[in-house]
Parts: C-alpha cells; structure tokens; sequence
C-alpha cells in the first residue's frame, strides 16, 4: 500500500507540474471566459469546483466476481461521468456554483456526489455503467468509445427519477429540434397521487403542464458523437470545435487518444484543457450522515493541455439546457457560430425528422418493478446460485 501511494503521488505531480503560460489570450472554461493576466486565481477555482472523476481501486467487486478496481480500462467511464456530473451541478446549484475546500456544501451538491460513488446501487456508479456497457456489447473490463459511453448514460437515465433528464445522443452527425422537443416535453411519467394523473394540457404560454402543475419540460442533456477525421483532426473543424466550449451551455467533450481518455472542459489558444482520469486512487463511501469526504474528487492543481491537433477525431460533445430558452438559444448559436461559418460542417442541426429514418419515439424507463441497481443485485444473486449449483454437483 506504501507503493501503491507513492505511485500515485508520482502520477500526480508529473502530471499537474506545469502551469499555465503568461499571455493576453483569453482561456475558455465551460462557456466562461478567464484571463490569466486578471484572474488567474478566479480560472483555478472554477477549474477546481468541476467534479473530477478517476481510477478507483478496492470497491466491492463489479457483478460480484468481476474487477475491484477500473485502472487500465475505465477511463472513459469516468470521463463521462465528469460530463454528466457537471450536467447535474448546473441543473441543481447553477454554473457560478463554486467548490473550496472545507467549506460546507449544500445537501444537493452531496446527493449529486452519491450518485457516482463506487457502489452497485448508485445510479452512475462504475457498477452501473459496466453493467449497462454489456447491452453495448462491451465487456466488463473492456474499453469504452465517446458514443458507448454516451449511450450507457442514456440508458442509466432512465432510472434516475430525481435528476429527470432527457439524454438525447444524435445519430449521424444530426441533430433534430423535433426529436428533442419532443422527448422533452414528454409528461413526467405517472407514479401515484404524487404526480397525479398523466393527462397533458397546453397552457395559454404554449408549454405542456400535467394537471398536477408540473412543467412537462425536462432538462436536456445532448450528447454529439463525432468523427472529426480518419486518423487524425482535420484542421477545418478546429474553430468550430473550440466555439462549443464557449456557449454558456457547454458540456466540454469527451475524447483524448486511442484507449486513452480525456474530458475536456475548455481551451487556450490552440490547446485544449483537460481533466485526467489517469490516476487511482482508493475507493470512497459516503458518511453515516450522507456526506462524503469529497477531497479527492476535484482536482486542486493546474490541469493539463495538449494540442487540438494530436487529439484523436472521435469525440462526443456535450451540452446541458435546462429550458426549453436555452435550448432555443443554443440553436441560435449553432446556426450563427459553427454551421454559417463552416464549408464542412462538423455536425448537422435541422428542424424536422428525416423521413428516411424509422419513427422517432422517446426513450422510456423498461417496464419492471426494479431499479437499475436492483437488477444488477439480482444479477449477482443469479451468480451466486450458479455458484452454489456448481458446488452442489461436484
């Protein structure tokens, strides 16, 4: 163990070693600008609130036989993870939420840390997301691609009644406005008195309330998978790669180098700043009192860049609406900021369905009478018996 924490505090320091340079170049993090000769104090603090997710080692076992540790193969997982907590952090507390040290946090902060603890019943645990990456056909222990990942979001989301989002993940290279304002203004699904019943009215405002008076709208989480290349970036996408981390609804992306993962959460110039999944670190639990020791999950050091062009071409972008406003301004931006300026567009945003797709119908959670992680303990169970049935026939 006394290796195992000198390792770690090698990978630690080579990897957030350097700082950032001197210059009047201004630094994009997650939709806000910074500058360095101002307010670099103000960049770090922002850059230290995002939730930073890593190789974990000695949770409980993934599937109750499988691997207690993601080093070597989970990178991409938690870095979907980081994409999906920040989604949550601006759902909850809002993008000027800042993190420092010691200082109590709000109870939502800790529940959005809960739901990715390293436990089987934490709805975007490692557990979950390897599980779920079965489906995927990805094995547990096998790595992830940007557009696996995002589709295992998609799927975990569905059990996720206190976040409520809709995760929608274009399909080639197109975004459809219908699609989306469809899937959110799904009514909330019907659970007993307390949402009552699930008939939909249009109000006077043209928005959707169930007769409960909940708003029909549920924040969006849009996920881009994108291939920018064969093997290498091509240079016409850079600029309209680089204004996506400046809209206010920005997500950062997920990416890096083959099997090795990055999320990236802003750029200076022509580099991109990322958070580094690539250090492990022991397992973390929640307190009796549903707090957690959150010291290990932000990263309190200068993160690391690399330049736009040595990154791989297989990326997903991220965005988060949490109106149907900010939905509509960031089509606005689209069209004003990458599809109006680009000979070859990075990706596609149209208004209506494509008639040569098959129907269009929202995700729903699989009628059963378990949670996700229920059935991943039912899962376990089914091994045990299949163990215990071994023994027997010898």
């Amino acid at each position: 163990s006394v290796l195992s924490r000198c390792e770690n505090q090698i990978t630690i320091l080579s990897d957030y070693s350097e700082d950032f340079p001197e210059t009047d170049e201004p630094v994009w993090i997650l939709g806000k600008q910074h500058h360095l000769n101002t307010d670099k104090s103000k960049l770090l603090l922002d850059i230290s609130a995002r939730l930073w997710f890593t190789y974990r080692r000695k949770f409980s076992p993934i599937g109750g036989t499988g691997p207690s540790s993601d080093a070597g193969w989970g990178c991409m997982l938690r870095c979907g993870q980081m994409m999906l907590a920040q989604a949550l952090i601006c759902r909850h507390l809002g993008r000027d939420w800042q993190w420092e040290k010691h200082k109590k946090q709000p109870e939502e902060y800790h529940r959005i840390l809960r739901c990715f603890l390293d436990r089987k019943d934490c709805c975007y645990s490692i557990h979950q997301m390897a599980q779920m990456g079965v489906g995927e056909g990805k094995s547990i222990g096998e790595w992830f691609g940007p557009n696996t990942v995002a589709q295992v979001l998609k799927k975990l989301a569905l059990f996720d009644e206190w976040n409520s989002l809709a995760v929608y993940v274009s399909m080639d290279n197109t975004v459809v406005i219908e699609d989306i304002k469809k899937m959110c203004w799904c009514p909330p699904q019907s659970s007993g008195a307390a949402h009552g019943a699930a008939h939909v009215h249009r109000s006077a405002l043209g928005r959707s309330r169930n007769v409960a008076g909940f708003w029909g709208w549920k924040p969006l989480l849009l996920i881009i998978p994108l291939r920018l290349g064969i093997n290498h970036i091509n240079p016409v996408y850079i600029d309209a790669f680089k204004e996506c981390f400046k809209m206010p609804q920005s997500l950062g992306a997920l990416g890096g180098k083959p099997n090795n993962a990055y999320y990236f959460i802003g750029f200076l110039g022509n580099e991109l700043i990322y958070l580094d999944p690539h250090t492990t670190q022991s397992f973390v639990d929640s307190e009796e009192n549903g707090t957690v020791d959150d010291q290990s999950f932000h990263c309190q050091q200068a993160p690391q860049r690399m330049k736009i062009m040595n990154l791989d071409p297989s990326v997903a972008l991220g965005f988060f609406c949490k109106e149907e406003c900010d939905f509509d301004n960031w089509c606005s931006l689209v069209q004003k900021e990458i599809l109006k300026q680009q000979s070859l567009r990075m990706f596609e945003l149209v208004q209506k369905h494509p008639p040569h797709w098959p129907p269009f119908i929202p995700p729903t959670k699989p009628e059963v009478t378990t949670t996700g992680a229920e059935l991943i303990e039912s899962t376990d169970k089914l091994f045990e018996m299949e163990e215990e049935f071994e023994i027997l026939s010898v």
